[in-house]
Parts: C-alpha cells; sequence; structure tokens
C-alpha cells in the first residue's frame, strides 16, 4: 500500500468519525446507529496504520494488491450494513401498516358510533 493511500485512508477514517461523533452531539444520530459508523472508521483506521495486516490478508486470499482487499472490505461491510438496514425498514414499514389499519378501523368505528347517535 501507497503512503500516499494510507494517508487518505487514515485521513478519511478520523473525518468520519469526528462527523459521527458531532451528530451523536447534535442528537442527529442514534448511539446505536453511529457504533457501526465508529467501528468501521477504526477498522480503516487500524488497516492505514498497520499495513502489514492488509498485506498478508491480500496474499492469503490471492489479491494482487492490499488496496483491492481494502475496497473489498470496505465493499463487503458496506453491503452487510445495506442489508441490516433493508431488514430494518421491511420491519418498520409492517409495522406503520399496520397502526394506519388500527387507525383506520378506529375512525371507522367512531364514525359508526357518531352517525348511531
Amino acid at each position: 500500500m501507497s503512503i500516499a493511500f494510507r494517508i487518505i485512508l487514515i485521513l478519511a477514517s478520523i473525518l468520519t468519525l469526528l462527523y459521527m461523533l458531532r451528530k451523536i452531539r447534535k442528537s442527529q444520530l442514534r448511539i446505536e446507529n453511529s457504533l457501526f459508523w465508529i467501528v468501521f472508521a477504526f477498522a480503516l483506521v487500524v488497516l492505514g496504520i498497520f499495513p502489514q495486516i492488509a498485506i498478508g490478508l491480500s496474499g492469503l486470499l490471492g489479491l494482487q494488491s492490499p488496496a483491492n482487499l481494502v475496497f473489498l472490505f470496505i465493499i463487503f461491510i458496506l453491503m452487510v450494513r445495506l442489508f441490516q438496514m433493508t431488514i430494518n425498514l421491511s420491519r418498520l414499514e409492517d409495522k406503520l401498516r399496520s397502526l394506519i389499519q388500527h387507525e383506520a378501523i378506529r375512525e371507522h368505528e367512531e364514525d359508526k358510533k357518531e352517525e348511531q347517535k
């Protein structure tokens, strides 16, 4: 891994970490959600500071470049996160649909009661 790539990796990770901490302080992001990004940024900082990890793993996996390993790692982690977010979105959509149906039934029953009076 080149020095320039390592520096960019470390700086981008630190900036991401600072941005997440700022959003937590302003209560714009829940701590549970930001924990993923903090751990992710920390892992990238570790890969930037200790390129031997990326070099060893890329050799073990048969990749030509440690940078390819870093990109593969980033893509894999983001796809896992996207899958988790899709699951959460599906749950929220189900809860919203159920809430809308219950509210519609409640309003319908109230309308019936008012008509009977």
